[in-house]
């Protein structure tokens, strides 16, 4: 099945939840840097998870990620991907399939793909960036998993400065650069101009119904919520918010309230921000017996286990 790259549009107003996922996450600068290509060159990257980000200065090249069709940029172009396991960008006339082209750093700085010689045909912005969270693949499973922007310049704005603060050394860099990010992730994920093609917490804001639905188990994680009640706040009967739901975020509203209760959970018991037991009162469970039983069967190990584990690292 091919996954398509997700372009959509969120309103300013149904955004609390998808701050709060990129909240927890902490991401962090790493890498930010400009490429240049000239010519043929294609360039595989293999970067077991890592948050990728580029945006095209100048001229055009081909993104193909897995998982999904080959996709066009052109300048002026933003592509996010919030766990990049394997992917390859390309001249549009690409080399020969199965040839890849080592990046090579010229005797003036630049990093250049092809010909070293000659002006580049195409200048991008490439950074990664580190998740803070130990959790962040429970996090980023809430998110899409390529997201495509056109026109934006705000967000080549904001990737500028993401780089200018990773190259510099001014005081509270890293305070900085930690805004910076969250602000660039928030902005890719919101400034999209088309209808979510993939399920998840994207198409599910953009939906008003059920962002409302989704902005009450975020606002409320430790109410006893039931599909009945959530279906009322979203203004829909039972079983179409429950096939509406499913439909857009790709999972039963049960099902992503009790994710959603885990990620917080993990960064409470992580922070040393209440016991077991007001843990568990504040992410919805009536007793910490029945919490430790559903936090061990969706993270692996019993709360406990898993704070002590936290502390020590």
């Amino acid at each position: 099945m091919v996954i398509r790259p997700v372009l959509i549009c969120v309103s300013p107003n149904m955004l609390d939840p998808l701050t709060e996922v990129v909240t927890l996450l902490q991401p962090a600068a790493t890498v930010s840097k400009v490429v240049g290509g000239v010519g043929a060159w294609r360039l595989r990257r293999t970067d077991a998870g890592q948050p990728f980000y580029c945006v095209v200065l100048h001229g055009d090249c081909c993104l193909a990620a897995a998982g999904h069709e080959p996709t066009a940029l052109i300048q002026g172009d933003f592509v996010l991907i919030p766990a990049a396991h394997d992917f390859t960008m390309s001249s549009i006339q690409a080399p020969a399939q199965g040839h890849y082209t080592e990046p090579v750093v010229l005797s003036d700085g630049q990093i250049r793909l092809g010909r070293p010689d000659g002006p580049p045909d195409i200048l991008i912005l490439v950074g990664h960036c580190a998740f803070g969270s130990p959790d962040a693949a429970l996090l980023v499973s809430l998110l899409p998993q390529l997201v495509h922007v056109r026109g934006e310049a705000r967000l080549a704005t904001l990737v500028e400065l993401v780089g200018e603060e990773t190259r510099g050394s001014r005081p509270a860099r890293e305070l900085v650069l930690a805004r910076l990010l969250e602000v660039l992730f928030i902005e890719a994920l919101r400034s999209t101009t088309r209808t979510v093609a993939a399920p998840g917490l994207l198409r599910g804001l953009a939906d008003p119904r059920l962002a409302v639905a989704i902005r009450r188990m975020h606002e409320r994680p430790g109410h006893a919520w039931t599909v009945a009640e959530l279906a009322k706040e979203a203004g829909l009967s039972r079983s179409t918010f429950f096939d509406r739901f499913r439909r857009a975020v790709g999972t039963a509203p049960m099902d992503y309230l009790l994710t959603w209760r885990m990620a917080l959970a993990q960064n409470l018991l992580r922070r040393r921000q209440g016991g077991i037991a007001e843990v568990a009162t504040r992410v919805g469970y009536s007793s910490s017996s029945t919490f430790s039983v559903a936090f061990a069967r969706h993270v692996g190990v019993p709360p406990g286990r898993y704070a002590d584990s936290q502390a020590r690292e």
